[in-house]
């Protein structure tokens, strides 16, 4: 595989964690309106998007294909801005770590699944019982990093 994409995935995770920076501070320069927060994030994101679908032509062709898609294809939007709208809302009250962590883990574990059974038009790629160890061990690692300063708290008692 071609190390770019690692990077480039490696990238995406560093700009989430910007990104939900930023919207809380927009939350917080817009009253503490998240939905406003995260309508002003979107919209922006909508604008540097068509934009660029616009430099890069072909979008009324990509337009005129919409009616043609499953109706769950188009649900992707709506995710996206419920994730983004929990990220305003959740970051302020359980901070970045465990916000991103537990985002994290729920993104392992759909992926899995997704993967496995090659759900939504997806590529099947069976999950393996190496693949499984690797992801538990990854959560492991998340409960620790989430909960150990508690759990050693607890057994320096």
């Amino acid at each position: 595989m071609n190390a770019a994409y690692y990077l480039l995935a490696i990238a995406a995770g560093l700009g989430i964690t910007l990104q939900t920076t930023l919207n809380g501070q927009l939350a917080k320069g817009v009253g503490g309106d998240s939905v406003a927060a995260a309508l002003f994030s979107f919209t922006a994101g909508a604008v540097c998007l068509g934009v660029f679908s616009l430099m890069r032509g072909g979008i009324v062709a990509s337009l005129a294909a919409i009616p043609a898609q499953p109706w769950w294809s188009l649900l992707g939007g709506l995710l996206g801005a419920g994730a983004l709208l929990s990220y305003v809302v959740l970051a302020p009250k359980i901070g970045l770590s465990a916000l991103l962590g537990l985002a994290i883990a729920g993104q392992i574990i759909s992926s899995l699944v997704i993967d496995h059974f090659g759900l939504m038009g997806a590529s099947e790629r069976p999950v393996s019982l190496i693949k499984l160890a690797g992801s538990m061990v990854m959560l492991a690692g998340l409960a620790i990093a989430l909960f150990g300063d508690r759990w050693s708290a607890l057994f320096s008692n």
